[in-house]
């Protein structure tokens, strides 16, 4: 199921996502004097989590447009991409080269990463806005985080929050499911189409996503060898009553952890 989801995503990622950045954050150039003006902003969710990143290797998986870890490596870090849109490594990667910084950039499914056991580890690993919702399966998500973090290294995961996935419609949530326990796939626009003029929308493939609940996210990192360290819900800024996001810190743990239902594997 989940190789043929991202066989799907992959297919409306690769679309028109260079055309979208273009349109919308500027050419390559312009986009990287801006970066180099103020790298920290892109980075003011995580900079309170990670202290002075000088020195840092992280890992950005589904990086898309390579903004963060750009910024990342404008503070000193050394930055590591993985994302399936080659539209996207093309446009990181020029925004990379005209900011005058190095950016590995990984073009591959995250789940089927070529030659993983060569990418090393980590101290951080940094997942943000739009990514748990294109696998079928987290453990293996978090599984994967944990292999490739350093002894103490932190995962930093921003994403929707379930509540506003399943009730809130906001510029970046247009299509609540109505139901916070929604498990089934769903067809939808791909996330940049929004960026494009109206007459450019028409035709793009579809992407697939799964909802997850914040239980199954939570148990689902833990059960990783992963210490959450902090669950911090941001209000959506147009109905500040509500969560839209929210930002999880956990750490890999020193050694494995007791199965949490003894006489299974999980």
């Amino acid at each position: 199921m989940q190789e043929q989801m991202s066989i799907t995503n992959k297919a409306a990622w690769e679309s028109k996502a260079y055309q979208a950045w273009t349109q919308h954050h500027g050419t390559p150039d312009a986009l990287a004097v801006r970066l180099k003006q103020n790298p920290t902003h892109k980075l003011r969710y995580w900079l309170k989590y990670t202290g002075d990143p000088a020195g840092l290797k992280v890992l950005n998986l589904l990086g898309s447009h390579g903004m963060k870890a750009i910024c990342f490596a404008l503070l000193g870090a050394e930055a590591t991409v993985v994302d399936i849109s080659e539209e996207n490594r093309l446009y990181a990667c020029e925004v990379a080269e005209a900011a005058g910084i190095r950016l590995n950039y990984i073009c591959a499914d995250v789940m089927n990463i070529p030659a993983e056991e060569t990418l090393g580890t980590f101290d951080v690993v940094l997942m943000e806005f739009g990514v748990l919702h294109y696998f079928t399966d987290l453990n293996a998500v978090f599984a994967l985080i944990r292999r490739h973090l350093k002894a103490s290294g932190r995962l930093l995961l921003t994403d929707f929050h379930p509540f506003a996935r399943a009730w809130l419609t906001t510029k970046t949530l247009q299509h609540p499911t109505g139901s916070y326990f929604d498990d089934s796939l769903r067809a939808g626009e791909v996330a940049y189409a929004k960026l494009l003029p109206e007459e450019e929308r028409a035709g793009l493939p579809q992407v697939v996503t799964r909802s997850w609940t914040l239980g199954d996210i939570l148990t689902s990192v833990a059960s990783q060898g992963l210490s959450i360290r902090a669950f911090e819900e941001i209000p959506s800024a147009e109905d500040p009553r509500f969560p839209e996001f929210y930002t999880l810190v956990a750490d890999a743990a020193e050694g494995l952890l007791s199965p949490l239902y003894p006489g299974t594997t999980t």
